[in-house]
């Protein structure tokens, strides 16, 4: 009978520890491939390389012959030819036949909105950007080390960087319309066009999210635009509803709810370097100052969009009629950046036949890049960012276009305040 007991004791802890494999997913960009389990139980792994052939080994403990079959059955994606997999002690060895050498990070994320845990294993080329420099940070550029003279601080206009997100892509079209018409190739046929407008016209530049057909995550879209330092998000989709009589265009901004939540996230997280507001990092304030200068840039952060977001919206009227009159709210993930202006164009109704038939149309979708565009160009006429300039000797300059000089917070990386 002791025995008995003894052998479900074991059997039960077992089960306790072992973890399922529900998914696997392989992303493939033009930087990197992005290797996702999805789990239902955080689970220990181990990761390493090989070369001669090149490998990325992954250890996961827990996992049973039931997750060696999805690895199997997986098909590879970018740099990854193959997955193999193996049984482990304790788990399942998978391995990963890659083209070429990577730089191999890996980990975990706790269940969210929806989402179950995940290992994530992110594969980059080694000439690709590294992955932790989310945020570009001001440089300074010294000849030879010379005595500073008193500096001459300045303000002048700086070329415009708007990043551009079309929605979905690769293994998530988005929408679909009745005749197959796609939202993810709508939105990137649109964005490309807008991009082109942007980088015609002289102090702008346009930074596309993706430029091709495969998937970005939510917060990697927003990751980028951080990166290029940009001084407004436009996310381009199309919109759907059950009722097919439903059409017109629509400007979404970020909710209120969104911000407090996106709030909380930031103050949760402000021990990460990399979280910063406006050029300023977090790590070092205490809970109240951070939550101060979260809602300063939030604040003004979301000033801006409505205004950008208003004049987008006035412009698209001249095209298609409108959903509603006003800019509605939602909390998009894409829109949750507290140091950058974002909005969201839903162009038409792809789940109405009529506007479907018109968002497939090369002319209506160059007409809806120019009239976002107008709406983009009215807005930095009236606002044209700035940048700090400290001016020294010829061998010393510093150029700030978000900085916390002598312990003074200035505005965030969209200075309107300058010009008003």
């Amino acid at each position: 009978m002791r025995w008995g007991l003894l052998v479900v004791a074991v059997a039960l802890n077992s089960t306790a520890f072992a973890a399922e494999l529900r998914d696997l997913r392989v992303w493939a960009g033009p930087e990197s491939t992005r290797v996702v389990f999805d789990l239902d139980a955080p689970a220990k792994h181990e990761m390493f390389t090989l070369s001669g052939p090149e490998r990325v080994v992954i250890d996961i403990q827990g996992l049973g012959a039931a997750a060696r079959a999805r690895v199997e059955s997986t098909a590879g994606q970018g740099v990854v030819q193959r997955l193999r997999s193996g049984p482990r002690k304790n788990g399942v060895r998978i391995v990963l036949d890659v083209s070429d050498r990577v730089f191999a990070t890996s980990f975990a994320l706790p269940p969210d909105a929806g989402t179950g845990h995940r290992l994530v294993v992110d594969l980059a080329h080694p000439d690709a950007p590294p992955a932790a420099a989310e945020v570009a940070t001001p440089a300074v550029v010294q000849a030879a080390p010379a005595p500073v003279p008193e500096p001459q601080i300045s303000l002048r206009s700086r070329p415009v960087v708007i990043a551009i997100d079309a929605g979905h892509g690769g293994q998530d079209p988005g929408a679909k319309g009745r005749s197959g018409l796609l939202e993810k190739n709508v939105a990137l046929t649109v964005s490309r066009k807008l991009a082109k407008l942007i980088n015609d016209t002289p102090n702008m530049r346009a930074v596309l999210t993706r430029d091709g057909d495969y998937f970005l995550g939510l917060r990697e879209r927003v990751n980028i635009a951080r990166k290029h330092q940009a001084d407004l998000f436009v996310s381009v989709h199309c919109n759907a509803f059950t009722r097919r009589d439903m059409r017109g265009s629509a400007v979404y901004v970020l909710s209120n709810g969104g911000a407090t939540s996106e709030h909380a996230r930031w103050l949760a997280q402000k021990e990460n370097a990399s979280d910063l507001v406006g050029g300023v990092h977090l790590h070092d304030k205490d809970n109240e100052l951070a939550a101060v200068l979260i809602d300063l840039s939030q604040g003004a952060t979301m000033e801006a969009s409505f205004d950008v977001g208003s004049r987008i919206l006035g412009s698209l009227s001249k095209i298609n009629r409108l959903q509603k009159r006003e800019i509605q709210q939602a909390g998009f993930a894409v829109l949750k950046a507290p140091d950058i202006p974002s909005v969201l164009v839903e162009t038409a109704f792809i789940s109405n036949a009529e506007e479907e038939k018109m968002l497939g149309s090369g002319a209506f979708q160059d007409k809806l890049a120019r009239q976002i565009f107008d709406g983009v160009k009215g807005y930095f006429e009236s606002y044209r960012p700035q940048q700090q300039v400290v001016e020294a000797e010829p061998e010393l300059q510093y150029v700030s276009r978000n900085s916390a000089a002598q312990g003074e917070l200035h505005e965030t990386s969209f200075t309107q305040g300058v010009s008003r």
